[in-house]
């Protein structure tokens, strides 16, 4: 048995309270107490002073102390003994502080499918920075003021049934709406009880790669590619084989051997050149997937936004053995911050996804699913998505037009049908990363090409979104880019044009001009 502790004098100089300090007294008295007993200023064993002899000493109300001391006696800091002082309990020594010329101990580094995680693009950009944000809408011409009663009709009238962690796969009026809107946009044929509402198409391959792929398998991907799926392979231990593409000849269907477990096609809209897919391509794909029992990820991100003739229908409308997984997501044709998406799965295995969403928490708030459904059935989506489009084309205009002037030595863009981005590739010896960091010094938010590359040489170009700016904010922003583009070559100082990111960050996106808006206030 331990020795009882020799009495010594209680350290009142390490118990400083402060009046003047916002924090209440009790939590000033317990952090103090707490230091003393880790720091083993008083040793284990020792009694605390009476709580009447504390409070005169210190000046402070009994109850202060009492509720001090009670709250270490519920950590298990002090113990208390029937008539008498509390005493300080033997603890550990645990954690303490290193001293400081004593390097810290390093901490366990993560798992190997952790270390991959972490090693992950980011790739979401800041506030601010509209101009040119890859893929991003123009979220100021949405029709918020439709929203808003939806959202708040729903929330009124909801019930139980919005608030809870009920249909994991999705709102059922969602589902049949994503259904109906699919089949008659897409030529997706699908039931409801198909379709997997998620957090977004991130979530999505997220959830698809943990599901279908096991460590080396393989998996062939478009290159250059959408990274976000990628990384989403890759974490899952996946070996990614390129399906080459490119602006002439399409999609090259012939990639090495060994046959796949899993093909990722961005076919309506490909990413990031904005080509679609031939007929004879979707066709010898669907062949290769047959011969190799493969799945099909057909990510339709960007395919309702068509320039030339009507959207393509997808992939999964030729499917005839139940292989294709469909892709889709609300944050192109709503605003990104909704982080809604949907899959349709083939029958077996919409049958068994409730487990794994339970598992992994991959379901998306009732509330705004079913207020969405509203803004589809009520018919404010389609309405949206149509003048959506006239605006878009007018800005992809403006926009080819001003860099085809302003650039047209330094840029040449890409003659993509389809989608709210575009390509521009770079001469030859201007490096593409280089001018999306001189960019973004300048606010200008931009994605190197070669990025999407990972297997092959890549490509010198910009990924460059149009669809959030008007004509200013274009011809603004062409201007800091060329700026950005004169200083990687090192044709000037150009510091004038050079923004501070937290200046950048408080600053609001203009809204759309009267000229640019195409009657905005019809939607609301």
């Amino acid at each position: 048995m331990r020795p009882h502790p020799k009495p010594q004098p209680f350290p009142l100089d390490m118990l400083a309270v402060n009046r003047a300090s916002p924090e209440h007294l009790t939590r000033q008295l317990y952090h103090g107490l707490v230091a003393i007993i880790r720091s083993r200023a008083l040793p284990p064993g020792s009694e605390l002073p009476s709580t009447r002899a504390l409070a005169a000493e210190l000046c402070l109300g009994r109850n202060t102390i009492v509720t001090a001391y009670d709250q270490l006696v519920t950590e298990g800091y002090l113990a208390n003994r029937q008539g008498a002082r509390p005493v300080i309990v033997d603890l550990p020594d645990g954690p303490r502080e290193s001293p400081r010329e004593e390097p810290p101990v390093p901490l366990r580094q993560p798992s190997l499918r952790g270390q991959q995680l972490l090693s992950q693009p980011y790739h979401h950009g800041r506030p601010g920075h509209v101009a040119f944000h890859p893929g991003m809408p123009d979220a100021q011409s949405f029709p918020f003021g439709v929203w808003g009663r939806l959202v708040a009709r729903r929330a009124s009238h909801g019930g139980e049934t919005l608030f809870g962690t009920y249909d994991v796969t999705g709102h059922p009026a969602l589902k049949e709406a994503i259904a109906g809107y699919l089949f008659s946009a897409r030529g997706v044929r699908c039931r409801p009880e198909q379709i997997v509402v998620t957090t977004g198409a991130q979530a999505a391959f997220d959830l698809l790669a943990r599901l279908l792929l096991d460590p080396d398998d393989t998996v062939w991907m478009e290159e250059p590619g959408y990274y976000g799926a990628k990384a989403a392979f890759t974490v899952a231990g996946a070996r990614i084989l390129p399906i080459p593409v490119d602006q002439e000849r399409g999609w090259y269907l012939d990639p090495p051997d060994p046959l796949p477990r899993l093909i990722y096609v961005t076919p309506a809209c490909q990413h990031p050149l904005g080509i679609t897919m031939r007929m004879e391509e979707r066709l010898r794909l669907l062949d290769i997937a047959e011969t190799a029992n493969a799945w099909v990820i057909e990510d339709d991100f960007d395919g309702e936004y068509r320039f030339q003739g009507r959207p393509v229908p997808a992939i999964q409308s030729m499917d005839r053995s139940g292989r294709v997984i469909y892709v889709g997501t609300f944050a192109k044709l709503l605003f990104p911050a909704l982080r809604l998406g949907f899959m349709v799965l083939p029958v077996e295995l919409a049958g068994r996804i409730v487990n794994a969403l339970s598992t992994t928490g991959q379901f998306a708030p009732l509330l705004l699913q079913a207020a969405l459904a509203d803004f589809i059935t009520e018919g404010h989506m389609s309405r949206h998505l149509k003048r959506m489009r006239r605006i878009y084309a007018q800005r992809r205009q403006l926009f080819r037009d001003i860099v085809t002037e302003r650039l047209r030595d330094e840029i040449t863009l890409s003659p993509a049908e389809a989608g709210i981005q575009v390509v521009g590739y770079l001469k030859e010896g201007i490096d593409d990363i280089k001018v999306s960091q001189a960019a973004a010094r300048r606010a200008i938010n931009v994605s190197p090409l070669s990025k999407y590359f990972q297997n092959t040489a890549p490509t010198q170009g910009l990924v460059l979104g149009y669809a959030a700016c008007d004509a200013a904010q274009t011809r603004d922003g062409v201007e800091r880019l060329a700026a950005a583009i004169r200083e990687t070559l090192g044709e000037g100082d150009d510091s004038e044009n050079i923004v501070h990111p937290t200046r950048a960050a408080t600053k609001s996106p203009k809204r759309p001009h009267k000229s640019d808006r195409s009657s905005s206030e019809d939607a609301e």
